[in-house]
């Protein structure tokens, strides 16, 4: 199977967590530091990038955010296809934003 922008994968994750008491502040900073960790960039304050390479190779990410997800709150997972990604439009400070460009594929003979 060739290699395009229709089979190359995003993850997105989203959360809504409580920060009411300070140990929910305490697991909220711990979740979000794991993500970026874990090689998510940060693109809104809970709104998380990474790029994937394929769904098969997102599956341990998925993985690794269930076992370290707080007790409490919501995380939504999305996917999405590079070509899908580079439709995306940000605005910023009414200033249009150009997404990142997709990272080099390494290819191991």
């Amino acid at each position: 199977m060739s290699v395009t922008g229709y089979n190359l994968m995003w993850m997105m994750v989203m959360f809504d967590l409580p920060v009411t008491e300070p140990e929910e502040r305490k697991r909220a900073t711990a979740f979000r530091n794991f993500l970026l960790d874990d090689g998510f960039e940060m693109s809104q304050f809970s709104v998380y990038l990474r790029f994937c390479g394929t769904r098969e190779q997102a599956l341990p990410f998925v993985k690794r955010i269930r076992s370290n997800a707080p007790q409490d709150g919501k995380i939504s997972i999305l996917f999405f296809t590079d070509k899908q990604f580079g439709d995306i439009i940000t605005i910023c400070n009414r200033k249009p934003v150009l997404m990142h460009e997709t990272p080099d594929q390494l290819t191991l003979f």
